[in-house]
């Protein structure tokens, strides 16, 4: 990103997470129970492990804040571990006995950092890397990310997910129904909200949940699919002039640094490559409210560069590593074949991750709209996005 900077730490079940964001104007009204209610979606889905049940997170803001307002110096964040308290030894940030040490990890689990993390780090204990390789490690992200969404928010722009595709059960068969259910609002985010899935389909749903339950009875786990939609987008967010300006790739790296994503399209992605030209390219149009398309298969950004349209990202979210009935692995220490490691972790965590893409969304959409129209406070940029809008709105004559 390049005005907005983000660092988090915190392990998994260390006393906590925290951040810094640097790089908000000054003058952004925060709402400390929006960002809450954003930690709550993360925590909240179908198919999660009982560790959700434990954590309740808020946020505990530590500097850049005065008087519900951002300062326009860097902001400071925590998020408290709960479950800290049954990890005090095993997670210990000082030196104890070795007596009171758990035995390493030592088999690791197919698919996940445990290997290559540990021949990385050069240690005996796989706990070494997994704690930070987490999931849990999106906390402060989320943080960040409604941080961003709330200065989004402020020029017009709104983001929202579902899951479209829990294993074999899709919710839209045909890509095109759902490209063109979004722009016509016949797909909208509250039809995705109540559901425990974020499905916005109740029949799909069903079958979802059944194969969640399924999954779980056999000690598996399960993966599928997430959309990102953001309506409200300027035109012109991005650039073509160099590869890493590119707002798509700027997009699809963001959201590949999910754990566990493994795939990202924009549009109808994936789905362009079996058709010719003539039924991929969206018929530009024009009407009294301004620039249109009359579909929307680019996914709202042409050339590297936002349209107008909504802007949609799917990804592909892989099931998760950790199995109730492991799969074989090796000791790490002798060679010895076995079982990898259990730990305790989740069925599914698509409509989590879903949350987290709306995070990471956010953060590029805003450091590309403060890198655009500039601004050291709030007035300023929205001043100036409502320039971009009024130029941009009038078809040429």
């Amino acid at each position: 990103m390049r005005r907005l900077r983000l660092l988090t730490s915190g392990e998994s079940h260390g006393p906590g997470l925290s951040g810094i964001l640097e790089g908000l104007p000054a003058g952004l009204r925060v709402s400390t129970p929006l960002v809450d209610r954003d930690l709550r979606r993360r925590q909240h889905g179908y198919g999660s492990g009982k560790r959700m049940q434990i954590e309740r997170d808020r946020v505990r803001w530590t500097a850049g804040i005065r008087y519900g307002r951002t300062l326009g110096s860097p902001v400071g964040f925590a998020v408290d571990n709960r479950d800290w308290k049954n990890w005090t030894d095993r997670m210990s940030i000082e030196p104890i006995p070795a007596d009171r040490r758990p035995k390493p990890i030592t088999r690791a689990r197919p698919g996940h950092i445990d290997l290559a993390g540990a021949l990385k780090y050069d240690t005996d204990d796989v706990r070494d890397v997994l704690e930070r390789a987490s999931a849990r490690s999106t906390t402060p992200r989320v943080v960040a990310g409604a941080l961003a969404r709330q200065l989004l928010a402020t020029c017009g722009v709104r983001i929202w997910s579902f899951v479209d595709q829990l294993g074999p059960i899709r919710a839209f068969p045909d890509a095109d129904d759902m490209l063109s259910a979004i722009p016509r609002g016949w797909l909208k985010r509250d039809l995705a909200d109540p559901s425990p899935l974020r499905c916005p389909d109740p029949e799909a749903e069903r079958a979802m949940l059944a194969e969640v339950d399924a999954a779980k009875e056999a000690g598996d786990s399960i993966g599928g699919s997430f959309v990102v939609v953001v309506e409200g987008t300027p035109i012109g967010l991005g650039s073509s002039s160099e590869w890493d300006t590119r707002l798509d790739g700027l997009l699809a790296g963001a959201t590949m640094a999910i754990p566990g994503v493994k795939g990202v399209e924009i549009g109808l992605g994936f789905g362009s490559v079996e058709r010719r030209g003539s039924t991929v390219h969206d018929v530009v149009n024009a009407d009294a409210a301004g620039w249109a398309r009359r579909t929307n298969r680019a996914g709202g950004i042409e050339g590297g560069i936002s349209n107008g349209e909504p802007i949609i990202i799917r990804a592909a979210q892989k099931p998760v590593s950790t199995l109730r009935t492991p799969l074989p692995s090796l000791d790490m220490g002798t060679g010895e074949p076995g079982r990898a490691h259990i730990e305790r972790s989740d069925v599914t965590v698509l409509p989590r991750a879903a949350i987290v893409g709306e995070a990471m969304v956010a953060l590029v959409l805003a450091d590309e709209l403060l890198h655009s129209f500039g601004g050291d406070t709030m007035g300023d940029l929205r001043a100036a996005v409502a320039r971009r809008r009024r130029r941009t709105r009038r078809p040429a004559r």
